[in-house]
């Protein structure tokens, strides 16, 4: 049922996406949108994964290299019924950590050396909970896709400002203008949106899958307070909705927040309050 839902809004994310390159630039503009929406959607599903982990140096470890983290890892997914993902260590300070994979057989838990170094056991059962939780649901696939059709729209966006529309004695061009700048914001409304309910809903699974929502909510705190103070210097905006605690956080002031891939996060822990 999960992958149902993923695969209907990767589906209407992608139509949106067609429509708005066809008020672009007509039929032309909705081909170019079509292949291009194909293309992104077949890169997104099946080397999003390897890109990322590329992208922030991670270090595949095993019941050798990472015995304790194995064993944390080893004990839930039996529990959450989960095949064993790969595992992977970031090697920066900043607290943190994230799911990448396509589906079950194609998952990846990645973690950083500061989030093992300031963690009890127990904090890092409820932090890989919380990202098996999200391997469970598809939330990996589509962050990654919602993230990628959103920077699309923008890009076309861009395009059209550039170009104008497909057919000029047809269209409004106050309408066209219109468009261009609330398609970009509208998409980006969906991406956090999407990104936002799926951290709640990660955190309520974490919360049944250890049946302690206590550890998640201390981590939680810890992640966010040492979060403010260090930065993760690979991060980048496509792929911070991917963590459990936004790595921007030491950046996010005033209106920011508003346009945060996160929920706050003592939103997150008054939510985990109420299921104790």
């Amino acid at each position: 049922m999960e992958q149902l839902k993923t695969y209907a809004l990767m589906t209407g994310l992608t139509l949106l996406f067609i429509w708005f390159g066809s008020m672009i630039a007509g039929q032309t503009g909705m081909i170019i949108a079509f292949v291009a929406a194909v293309g992104m959607n077949f890169y997104a599903y099946y080397y999003s994964d390897t890109q990322v982990l590329k992208h922030y140096n991670a270090i595949p470890v095993d019941a050798h290299s990472a015995s304790g983290l194995y064993q944390i890892v080893q004990r839930l997914t039996q529990r959450a019924d989960l095949p064993m993902p790969k595992l992977y260590i970031i090697p920066e300070q900043q607290p943190n950590a994230f799911a990448t994979g396509r589906d079950y057989a194609h998952a990846a838990v990645a973690v950083t050396e500061g989030l093992l170094n300031l963690l009890t056991e127990e904090e890092i059962e409820a932090v890989v909970a919380h990202e098996l939780s999200h391997i469970k649901h598809y939330d990996m696939l589509i962050g990654t896709v919602a993230a990628t059709i959103a920077g699309a729209i923008a890009m076309l966006a861009n395009f059209g400002m550039f170009f104008g529309g497909g057919d000029r004695e047809r269209q409004n061009p106050i309408i066209m203008i219109g468009l261009m700048i609330l398609m970009p914001m509208a998409a980006s409304i969906i991406q956090m949106t999407v990104s936002r309910n799926r951290e709640f809903m990660a955190d309520e699974g974490a919360a049944k899958l250890t049946g302690h929502p206590e550890w998640l909510q201390t981590a939680l705190a810890k992640l966010d307070n040492y979060a403010r103070g260090t930065i993760l210097p690979e991060a980048d905006p496509q792929t911070a909705h991917m963590f459990i605690i936004n790595p921007f956080t030491g950046k996010d002031v005033s209106m920011r927040q508003l346009f945060s891939t996160h929920p706050s996060t003592e939103a997150r822990i008054e939510r985990l309050e109420a299921l104790k």
